[in-house]
């Protein structure tokens, strides 16, 4: 590497050390023994597929979610609160949308993180929209699946299959060797910026167990000294993901994984630059040892 700075980002740093789900002294509660019927200033999130339904980009305007005044009743579900204001999915055709100043965008929108709260709403609504989706029928019976009264639960009213929101566990690894750290860089997907080793945790295992094993699957490294640095939901991908910081152990050549990767490379601390923005864990943790090390 050249002594060019590592670029995580195009701006300066709008943020402390907050994570997208840290929303200061505002309230965060998913009860569904909460659940109410819309009021005229509550915010419906509207999703197809990978897009979602807003005004603004996030950059020159502020992402803003339509009002439950603007849909038919019958047509939303209700999801969270936060404070005062509830949200709630809707669930009609998509294709009938026509609200003035609101457009389908990539649901990458969401990750502007301005405003913070909306943001966060929409990478949580849409980890729960994913999973209202995928289970429109059941998967023992193929029946299609109703909604329970009681919990935030789909039933079959054939077999009784009882069906939760699934949330897949993930770890993410920094991978270090004094003031130097892996980095990585996807090969199919639609995140370009720097990363860190990532992977789901598999049947039978550990999270530490799975950053070992994906240390090894990604860049041919063995690791040591784990030492958890914070977790975050991730409601893009339906994740939890769980941070670790790790030293390596032995060898430091990097053998690639080339269909999950195509770039992984050491990089200094002097090389790396402030992230634009803290609200993944992966920034937060890159971000971290730029400042501190190996130390969290």
């Amino acid at each position: 590497m050249t002594k060019d700075k590592i670029r995580l980002g195009n701006s300066e740093p709008k943020r402390g050390r907050e994570m997208l789900q840290d929303i200061g002294e505002h309230v965060f509660k998913n009860e569904f023994t909460l659940r109410r019927p819309p009021k005229a200033g509550d915010s419906v999130l509207a999703f197809h597929e990978r897009t979602v339904y807003v005004a603004g980009n996030g950059s020159s305007a502020p992402v803003t979610l339509p009002t439950a005044d603007c849909f038919n009743e019958a047509e939303l579900v209700y999801l969270f609160s936060i404070d005062d204001r509830a949200y709630f999915l809707f669930k009609g055709n998509h294709a009938l949308l026509n609200l003035p100043g609101f457009s389908w965008q990539n649901n990458t929108v969401l990750r502007s993180d301005n405003p913070r709260m909306t943001c966060f709403a929409g990478f949580t609504a849409y980890h729960l929209y994913n999973w209202y989706f995928n289970n429109r029928y059941c998967g023992r019976c193929g029946t299609e699946t109703v909604h329970s009264a009681k919990e935030r639960a789909l039933i079959c009213p054939h077999c009784n299959n009882i069906i939760y929101p699934k949330i897949a566990p993930a770890v993410i690894v920094g991978i270090t060797d004094g003031d130097r750290i892996v980095v990585t860089r996807y090969r199919d997907r639609p995140y370009r910026g720097l990363a860190l080793i990532a992977g789901f945790c598999e049947i039978g295992e550990t999270p530490e167990m799975t950053a070992c094993r994906e240390a090894m699957e990604e860049v041919g490294l063995k690791i040591k000294n784990l030492r958890y640095c914070g977790s975050q939901p991730w409601g893009l991908d339906s994740n939890i993901l769980f941070g670790f910081m790790a030293e390596v152990d032995g060898s430091t050549d990097i053998i690639r994984d080339e269909n999950e990767l195509a770039e992984a490379f050491w990089v200094s601390r002097e090389e790396l630059t402030e992230p634009d923005s803290t609200i993944s864990l992966t920034k937060t943790m890159i971000g971290n040892f730029k400042k501190n090390g190996f130390k969290f």
